[in-house]
């Protein structure tokens, strides 16, 4: 285990068939859950066998372990005693996954290259990358997703249908096909892609408008945050930044700290506790404090990208425009079984500079804003002052 930092890891299901990792799969949006920054994260990996756990956690580690004992799965028995728990944010994964998700925050992935949102019991999708099988298709931003494999996704939550798309076992595995039914206007057609190893770049820029840069956060996977910094350290002195993070997941902790550090000259991002110590982020000074700033937001916008948010929103850097984001702000821990699977609980949450709770809340924009939410971020803008 590497200890790294992770904050937020969509998934539907418990393991294997479902784990929705959201930067392999071919959506984002959906349920969320989260981890530990990078000094906690090592010792409780590193210490996860040996330390004396407390809480669902000791009910966890007892039942694998008891389960060694009787000769059965240590993975499913921890799958069992999670499912009682309560815990909306656990997860139990086998070493083979565990280790995908961590290379998903390294910005790699397998799929198709295609992101969607849920809109009014619709899966409309939002993006496509460039060179992926779902470009080769012909599949464009705004096609609307009706099937996966001949299942109906209509009326589906996001994450179940982020499941259907990663598919399950070899199914799951670079090579592997998924027939998609879309729609584009009056025309209906079925595609059938082959998934692919792909390289996610989660940081784009560009200008919509003179005076006013857009610089969109996919996912906070490594790196991203100093691309942030970058992005503003280029942009002319001249313009506002809108910083899109709609159908942000989160990701990295420390990567979300530093794009926050952009905008900031040091101070608090935000506390969180670990059975109940405080703990805080504070970002790096420097940053950019003068330029106008909007942050756009959606119910896609989870975890890490609620953390930036927070702390833009509550210190006064920013202005929020969109739709409340998702509410997730609880912080889990790995424990290594003794099969080697992992289980994920959670320990602690996070809150914003000014002690709001994001955890099943979310964050309300300072201005509401659906359809020509971008749009409405650069009027927003011509009002800071640009």
């Amino acid at each position: 285990m590497s200890g790294r930092d992770l904050f937020c890891q969509p998934r539907r299901y418990r393991r294997g068939a479902a784990l929705t990792l959201v930067f392999a799969s071919v959506l984002v949006a959906g349920a969320a859950t989260g981890g530990l920054p990078a000094d906690d994260r090592k010792s409780a990996a590193k210490g996860a066998r040996s330390a004396e756990p407390a809480g669902h956690h000791a009910d966890v580690a007892r039942a694998a372990e008891e389960a060694v004992t009787d000769g059965t799965s240590p993975m499913e028995a921890a799958q069992r005693a999670v499912s009682r728990s309560g815990d909306r944010w656990a997860a139990v994964y086998s070493p083979g996954e565990y280790e995908e998700f961590e290379d998903s925050l390294e910005g790699h992935y397998t799929g198709v290259g295609l992101w969607a949102r849920e809109r009014r019991g619709r899966i409309e999708v939002t993006r496509v990358g460039r060179g992926t099988p779902a470009a080769r298709a012909g599949i464009r931003a705004g096609d609307r997703l009706r099937s996966v494999d001949g299942a109906s996704v209509d009326g589906r939550p996001v994450t179940e249908v982020v499941s259907l798309l990663r598919g399950d076992g070899a199914d799951r595995a670079a090579g592997s096909t998924v027939r998609l039914g879309l729609e584009r206007g009056p025309r209906a057609w079925t595609e059938t892609l082959r998934r692919a190893r792909l390289s996610q770049d989660p940081v784009t820029v560009r200008e919509i408008a003179r005076g006013v840069t857009v610089v969109a956060v996919d996912a906070f996977t490594k790196g991203s945050g100093e691309e942030v910094r970058a992005a503003v350290r280029r942009a002319p002195a001249d313009t506002g930044i809108v910083l899109d993070l709609r159908g942000n997941a989160g990701g990295l902790v420390t990567e979300a700290v530093t794009a926050a550090s952009a905008f900031l000259d040091g101070g608090l991002v935000a506390t969180y506790d670990v059975e109940g110590e405080q703990r805080a982020l504070h970002a790096e000074p420097g940053g950019d404090t003068a330029r106008p700033l909007v942050a756009l937001v959606d119910g896609g916008t989870m975890s890490a990208a609620e953390l930036v948010t927070g702390a833009l929103q509550d210190r006064g850097r920013a202005v929020v425009v969109g739709s409340r984001t998702f509410g997730k702000g609880s912080v889990q821990m790995p424990t290594q079984l003794p099969d080697g699977s992992v289980a994920e609980l959670t320990v602690g949450h996070y809150r914003t500079p000014s002690g709001r709770a994001v955890d099943g809340r979310g964050i309300t924009p300072d201005l509401e804003a659906d359809e020509g939410a971008l749009e409405r971020a650069g009027t927003v803008l011509s009002g800071l002052g640009r």
